[in-house]
């Protein structure tokens, strides 16, 4: 026994049945991820809740959690009612924003004639304060779906943008000409090289950009609407009922986490499949 573990075979034959090792505080890192995130949560909640019991602090001025999620609970079918279209008109507004703003970073990439006139154009765009020209969208669409859709559209589409843009400009530029020298053309270098580098920052900007394209929808809905989270909330506002207004911000929040989490998902997908070790 002693003989054969001086020859070292074993040890290399335990490495290759064994499998690459797992490093010990992976699972202490995921636990740490969900943990601390959801343990400041509650430790706000809960302190929330005890200024509120504690301080004898009216619901019309502050609700507590627990008023709160009784609320959710029990009218749950009203909530979830005016959150269909602000869900679902923000995740049009992200879908189109997303289209123009990768086709317009394409653009600006692979022309220097249309970069040099869009470009200054979108940053002035971008100053613009967004909020005064909500009632514009209204005036000019109407007050249907379409001026809120458009509105989100308008105030997302930048940080797609910006983001593919970089993204496409940080691509080595040895790889594209070694790609070049082996007779690629435009398209499989953009398939192959360009468009799978830029992958990060162009999941950044859609990051960015789901968030505004809400808070798009939700101001449109503020101007001009009869159903969604946005109208819910000045409805309740100019009731002096603080209760459903935080009940529809902690469900509108809810459909923003899954919208984010979906952005996240396709993330994690593209990644896979763009992989190196993807054969």
């Amino acid at each position: 026994m002693a003989s054969f573990a001086s020859t070292g075979m074993g040890t290399e034959t335990g490495a290759i049945i064994a499998g690459p090792a797992v490093p010990r505080d992976a699972g202490l890192t995921r636990l740490r991820s969900v943990g601390l995130p959801l343990g400041l949560a509650a430790i706000v909640l809960a302190g929330w809740q005890l200024a509120v019991t504690l301080g004898h602090i009216p619901p019309v001025i502050l609700p507590s959690p627990l008023s709160i999620g009784k609320y959710i609970y029990e009218r749950y079918d009203i909530l979830l009612m005016h959150a269909v279209p602000t869900t679902l008109e923000s995740a049009a507004g992200f879908a189109i924003a997303t289209l123009l703003g990768i086709g317009l970073a394409i653009l600006i990439t692979y022309s220097d004639i249309a970069r040099e006139a869009l470009y200054p154009n979108l940053v002035f765009f971008q100053l613009i304060p967004k909020i005064a020209l909500a009632p514009l969208f209204i005036i000019w669409l109407g007050i249907g779906s379409q001026s809120r859709i458009a509105f989100a559209v308008f105030i997302a589409f930048f940080p797609v943008v910006i983001s593919t843009a970089a993204g496409f400009a940080s691509v080595d530029k040895s790889m594209i000409r070694l790609c070049r020298a082996l007779t690629a053309n435009e398209w499989q270098i953009f398939s192959s090289v360009r468009f799978p580098a830029a992958l990060p920052y162009i999941f950044s900007g859609m990051k960015i950009a789901i968030t505004l394209a809400i808070i798009g929808v939700i101001i449109g809905e503020f101007i001009t609407a009869q159903a969604g989270l946005g109208y819910l909330i000045i409805f309740a506002t100019a009731r002096a009922d603080t209760e459903i207004s935080m009940a529809a911000i902690v469900v509108l929040c809810i459909c923003g986490l899954l919208l984010y989490g979906l952005v996240a998902l396709g993330e994690a997908i593209a990644n896979r499949f763009y992989s190196a070790e993807n054969p």
